[in-house]
């Protein structure tokens, strides 16, 4: 324990306060004074045994803390976040995962093969949001249609084209053979051609090859040329 240090002000205001409760209550002044210093010993033991004990949670958390980061920076770099590609394929994953379980038998993934995926491909068309005009439709064929109709919503072919693009790559990432991957299946190939023909024609959107990388670079290097003889 400290020894109790007050400074001159401090003793100057002690005292007159005692001496007004001296005053006040008829006590003897030295008994106020016994009284008084009593009290401030043992304030001042509970003072310095909370700074003791604040000081070792002080000295705990700092540890701890110190012993942190190199945890957590580890935690950090082995769960890093998935790019949105990869978690967009890991759920499609989990989807087709899921359709399988609920057919009638079950499927598991190592037994599925491209009418699986057909089928699946079909069923995901009643969440689509693209517009495709039936032959019977008086807007079939045109691109901006005036008014509403009642013509089904399908998945757009781009939509197919990437969830097949994904689940491909899944397939395999998960342990699947290249030679049986029914994603790759000639089958869905034609599926897809067909999906992307007919929603063409029935929305009046003409389907374009995008040009080749070397042609498109073939066309800058002719436009510089012609610039520059110019």
């Amino acid at each position: 324990m400290s020894p109790l240090i007050c400074r001159p002000q401090d003793v100057i205001f002690i005292f007159l306060t005692l001496h007004c409760l001296s005053t006040i209550l008829s006590s003897p002044l030295h008994t106020l004074f016994f009284i008084f210093v009593a009290k401030y010993t043992q304030y001042k033991q509970k003072g310095e045994e909370k700074i003791v004990i604040m000081s070792g949670d002080i000295g705990k958390d700092s540890a701890e803390g110190s012993s942190r980061p190199a945890s957590s920076d580890h935690h950090q770099s082995q769960s890093a976040p998935l790019s949105r590609y990869e978690s967009q394929k890991r759920r499609d994953w989990n989807t087709f995962g899921q359709y399988l379980k609920n057919q009638r038998p079950p499927a598991s993934l190592s037994q599925c093969n491209y009418n699986h995926v057909l089928d699946f491909l079909r069923y995901l068309d009643q969440f689509g949001k693209t517009k495709v005009h039936l032959h019977g439709c008086v807007f079939f064929g045109q691109p901006d249609p005036p008014a509403p109709c009642t013509c089904p919503l399908r998945q757009a072919w781009g939509s197919l084209d990437a969830l097949i693009g994904r689940l491909r790559a899944a397939y395999e990432e998960n342990g699947g053979s290249p030679e049986t991957n029914p994603f790759g299946n000639g089958a869905i190939r034609v599926y897809l051609r067909e999906v992307r023909e007919c929603q063409a024609k029935a929305r009046g959107i003409p389907y374009r090859k995008k040009k080749k990388k070397k042609n498109l670079i073939k066309a800058i290097d002719e436009a510089k040329s012609s610039k520059q003889a110019a």
